[in-house]
């Protein structure tokens, strides 16, 4: 019943949400006031991880993906919903390692594989269908690759992870 952590002055303004990583156990990402997404570990909170700032109003949601927690989905007051790539905090920063022994002799290894850059963080695609601040945004319990967002004139709207992300996250 004491306190663990305290983070002052985490943000600038008001702190509007936070979400535990659920693949990785110290790390969480808060939102607020200030326009930024702050992640943070919380064995060291003198300073964040990483932070992204894309927003040009408030954040009032950040939600990170349950299987794949590289992406991670904002929602803000200046009606835009963010998906990101925190690909360098996830738990596969490198995506699904393969060693040479465990490929059959009928697979060979391309050598554009090998050349092939890591993928960065960033924003991936920007969704601007609503009209009004965005208050939540939340992924599907059922499908890792589609999302919802509502805003404050209550419209509701289903997203899905782009394509070619998704092959290149499985693949």
């Amino acid at each position: 019943m004491s306190q663990i952590y305290c983070m002052e002055n985490a943000h600038g303004q008001l702190v509007r949400d936070l979400d535990f990583n659920p693949n990785k156990q110290y790390y969480l990402a808060s939102c607020g006031d200030d326009c930024k997404v702050k992640f943070w570990d919380t064995r060291n909170v003198t300073q964040p991880v990483a932070a992204l700032e894309e927003h040009s109003h408030w954040v009032w949601n950040v939600r990170y993906n349950h299987s794949h927690d590289q992406l991670v989905l904002t929602g803000s007051s200046d009606s835009r919903v963010i998906l990101s790539n925190m690909v360098s905090i996830s738990s596969e920063p490198f995506g699904h390692l393969v060693d040479d022994e465990d490929l059959s002799d009928q697979e060979e290894r391309r050598p554009e594989d090998k050349s092939q850059e890591p993928p960065q963080d960033g924003v991936i695609a920007t969704y601007e269908e609503h009209e009004d601040s965005v208050y939540a945004v939340d992924w599907s319990s059922a499908d890792p690759w589609l999302f919802a967002s509502l805003s404050y004139d209550g419209r509701l709207v289903i997203n899905r992870v782009p394509r070619a992300l998704k092959y290149h996250i499985l693949l």
